[in-house]
């Protein structure tokens, strides 16, 4: 179970080091706004904290990492558009002001590593290739470390730089961990965008609010996405990954099909979203560090933790409309 850390100091804006010691609980915790945010290649405080009421908020900034990305700046502007506030600007003093009054609840908390987190079993290696997967049992992380830091929806380098001499591999030791929800609250989504230029994901109620984001990899050049509408077909958790040489993707070197058992490292993660055009889907990757910043095989592919909340809450028949740059997206 998580303890909660509770701080009760309000401390202001404080800028760190990419990933220094001094990034702590109680930084993090008691950050407050401040109008010149750190470089975006630098881990803060402030934006820990903002990362976490995003996520907590469903409107997931990727991989809480503490740095103001891209992917921050696209969900942060994300959350001011459906709150009706102006999103010119990343973070401002109205969109802190309505973030930090979504939950009162530390963002920080200290967690008990538990028998599960440890208990494995773990990969040595992760293969580069497909090709060396499909012999494996299962596509399981290669650590304590990585499993608990996608719990948390965390970076690795997040996790240890808030907890310095930790080695995660220790049943009962004390840590601190980003406090998002166990159980985030059940959507009822009317249908989804993929936004193509933005590299962007949007679930909206029935009556069209915006009620979920999530930054997403959306198709490359060699292979994009569909283009119009379509619908959802099928939604599974721990997902087969069935390769096909008609694909012909690059690297590998396979001329005929085969499978790659489940696991969290498969190549479509941990959840798979059918859609009615064969072939395609969204779906979660073992690299949640890289969504929005690396291509994909023509699928839409978000981090697990995203990949799992939209599954469990999108049902079949849901329209998934794909924008494109000429209908009115734009890069951000």
């Amino acid at each position: 179970m998580i303890r909660l850390f509770v701080a009760t100091i309000f401390l202001g804006w404080l800028v760190f080091p990419a990933l220094g010691a001094s990034l702590d609980a109680a930084a993090i915790n008691n950050a407050e706004y401040r109008s010149k945010p750190a470089a975006e290649d630098k881990a803060d405080a402030t934006v820990v904290k903002a990362q976490v009421l995003l996520d907590r908020a469903q409107f997931s900034p990727g991989e809480i990492d503490g740095k103001l990305g891209e992917n921050a700046q696209k969900v942060l502007r994300a959350f001011a558009e459906a709150k009706g506030l102006p999103s010119d600007k990343a973070l401002t003093p109205e969109i802190w002001a309505m973030l930090a009054g979504t939950s009162q609840d530390p963002v920080i908390a200290e967690y008990k590593i538990s028998d599960s987190d440890v208990k494995g079993p773990f990969l040595e290696k992760l293969p580069a290739k497909m090709d060396d997967m499909k012999s494996l049992k299962v596509l399981s992380y290669t650590s304590p470390r990585e499993a608990i830091a996608e719990k948390f929806h965390m970076s690795e380098g997040l996790l240890v730089a808030l907890n310095p001499g930790k080695k995660f591999d220790q049943a009962g030791e004390a840590i601190f961990v980003a406090n998002v929800l166990n159980k985030p609250p059940k959507l009822t989504i009317g249908r989804t965008e993929i936004d193509k230029s933005r590299q962007t994901v949007k679930a909206f109620d029935p009556p069209g609010a915006l009620i979920a984001f999530f930054p997403a990899t959306v198709g490359s050049e060699e292979k994009p996405t569909p283009s119009g509408t379509l619908k959802v077909v099928s939604a599974d958790a721990n997902p087969n990954y069935r390769y096909n040489p008609d694909y012909k993707f690059k690297g590998v070197k396979s001329k005929e099909a085969f499978t790659i058992k489940p696991g969290p490292n498969n190549p479509v993660g941990s959840y798979w979203i059918g859609l009615s055009a064969e072939g395609y889907g969204i779906h979660g990757t073992p690299n949640p560090s890289k969504v929005s910043k690396a291509e994909s095989h023509g699928c839409v592919r978000l981090t697990n933790w995203d990949a799992n909340l939209l599954g469990r809450n999108i049902k079949k028949g849901t329209a998934v409309v794909f924008v494109d740059e000429q209908q009115g997206g734009r890069k951000s």
